[in-house]
């Protein structure tokens, strides 16, 4: 069985290292602890892993957050894989700082990179993970805040849970949606 893994998150050095790119952060450290690189290709950043008799294509989309719909649907098709079979992992201001929500349906929330995906597959109906950012920003600076860089005390804990997100995309493709959003929701 194939799964597309989409991490949301933007290019640029400038982005690398920011709240916003969650999605890009946490399939690095996949593709990190099983010993694979991403190539540039058609639309995002791309390898491929096997976990436990599963393909797990890994994207990070080259098109920038507000249109990541289009690289999700050009590797959908690609890769022949039904979109119950895709897992988005991206930012979330409105959860505490680490908190995963992992839903298999869902609205955007407000966020841009889910909202251009919705419109270009036509639905919500979708797997995904947000990771809780917070919101600790004042009125009007929401975008600093998502493209600001992570805090020293955020640091101190976030390789843990990027390793609990690994963990949980591994899960989606081997124990399904329902057992993984029991096992890793709140954690």
């Amino acid at each position: 069985m194939k799964y597309l893994i989409v991490g949301l998150g933007n290019i640029g050095d400038e982005y690398k290292n920011t709240r916003h790119n969650i999605g890009f952060i946490v399939l690095d450290a996949l593709a990190k602890a099983s010993n694979i690189c991403f190539e540039t290709k058609r639309y995002a950043s791309v390898c491929q892993l096997k976990h436990k008799g599963r393909t797990l294509v890994l994207i990070k989309p080259s098109t920038y957050m507000n249109l990541s719909g289009k690289a999700v649907n050009y590797w959908l098709q690609k890769e022949k894989i039904p979109v119950s079979n895709m897992f988005v992992i991206v930012d979330d201001l409105s959860l505490p700082f680490g908190t995963l929500r992992i839903k298999y349906k869902g609205g955007s929330a407000g966020h841009n990179g889910l909202s251009n995906i919705e419109q270009i597959l036509g639905n919500s109906k979708y797997n995904r993970m947000r990771f809780g950012i917070d919101n600790k920003f004042k009125t009007g600076n929401q975008t600093n805040y998502v493209l600001g860089e992570w805090t020293i005390e955020e640091k101190e804990i976030l390789d843990e849970k990027i390793e609990k997100m690994v963990k949980a995309i591994q899960g989606f493709a081997t124990i399904g949606i329902e057992r993984t959003m029991n096992y890793f929701n709140g954690k």
